[in-house]
């Protein structure tokens, strides 16, 4: 290969490090800022309700069919 081609090459993959360098800060940024929106959400007044529900909605009611099918099962 010519000398200015691997010079080229080298100058992008310098370039890619340090975008992915950027990326990488940026991400720790993100889940900084993340854990802290969460310790805060966590000290305000009516959390604890507010995971009751959403945890209720996230968990599909059963089915009379399912619940008649949990009581029927045989001892052993």
């Amino acid at each position: 290969m010519k000398e200015s081609k691997l010079i080229e090459m080298q100058n992008k993959i310098e370039s890619l490090s340090r975008i992915a360098q950027f990326v990488l800060n940026e991400l720790d940024n993100t889940k900084t800022m993340a854990v802290g929106t969460y310790q805060v959400l966590k000290e305000m007044p009516g959390y604890s309700d507010a995971i009751k529900i959403v945890t209720e909605k996230a968990i599909p009611p059963e089915t009379e069919k399912e619940k008649e099918e949990q009581q029927i099962v045989p001892a052993q």
